[in-house]
């Protein structure tokens, strides 16, 4: 599948206590929602055409390029979902439609003065991770495949494996199923260019109305080593998406270590290069 034509958006705040752990809840203090439990925003990552870094394409499901001057580089363990994009005649967003999903890194650099979010997601090329391994959906319907599938993350040095990210439930988002679809398509409407957010609608237009998007839904929360421990040369970063009622945290761990995953299982591994 060619994710070039693609755009690329990340859901910021989506799981409890992930911005605090990344010390980006600062960022979001002015933005104002509507519940408490409501995402902050969406950011991009990826604007084909676009005049700006966004036009890199910056997805890769082998390598994480370290970017120059950068110590703090951390994994962000998401599930992503691709959709196809339905407009009305206004060009305003009207409809969502998935149809893949994926294990997926949000790899970041934590810049506690950027601006924009995206300013720490898109430094070049191998900037993020998707699973080339995308297992199909057609619903994000309350009670449907994606609600029983879980989110692993384990970090490699020097074969040493450790879990980077707390084994979570894809149903553990704070906004899922249709109320997330819903509040994606009001961001990408109505999201205003103000404090860390795009005016997503702008956006849209510069990559000329793309049919298709890839959109990350949040990254889940951080176990103690994972919180306080950056990425470095020759690491490696894995992200898996599974079912969790056909594979136990055990089992999938045993695949990490190996670094090989049945073919139901979405599974990032990413090395890190200089």
């Amino acid at each position: 599948m060619n994710l070039t034509q693609f755009i690329g958006f990340g859901v910021a705040g989506n799981f409890a206590g992930h911005l605090e752990q990344a010390g980006e809840a600062k960022d979001f203090e002015n933005v104002v929602t509507t519940e408490e439990s409501q995402p902050k925003a969406i950011f991009p990552f990826y604007v084909p055409n676009s005049d700006s870094f966004l036009a890199t394409f910056p997805l890769s499901s082998t390598e994480i390029k370290m970017p120059q001057g950068a110590d703090n580089l951390q994994i962000e363990p998401e599930v992503a979902v691709l959709f196809n994009i339905e407009y009305d005649q206004n060009k305003q967003v009207t409809a969502l439609h998935p149809f893949a999903f994926a294990a997926y890194n949000d790899c970041s650099i934590r810049k506690p003065n950027a601006k924009k979010i995206c300013e720490k997601k898109n430094w070049g090329a191998s900037s993020k991770g998707i699973s080339a391994n995308q297992l199909a959906v057609n619903s994000l319907e309350k009670g449907g495949e994606l609600d029983h599938f879980r989110i692993a993350c384990y970090h490699k040095r020097q074969q040493v494996l450790t879990a980077y990210g707390i084994d979570s439930p894809i149903a553990g988002y704070n906004y899922f199923n249709q109320k997330l679809i819903d509040w994606i398509i009001d961001r990408m409407n109505h999201q205003p260019d103000q404090g860390p957010m795009n005016n997503i609608a702008e956006l849209l237009q510069q990559a000329n109305y793309p049919t298709q998007a890839v959109i990350s839904i949040g990254a889940t929360r951080y176990t103690e080593f994972g919180e306080t421990n950056y990425l470095q040369v020759d690491d490696t970063s894995i992200v898996v998406v599974y079912d969790g009622r056909k594979y136990s945290e055990e089992q999938i761990k045993q695949f990490a270590a190996q670094e090989t995953f049945p073919a139901d299982i979405s599974a990032l591994v990413q090395k890190v290069i200089a």
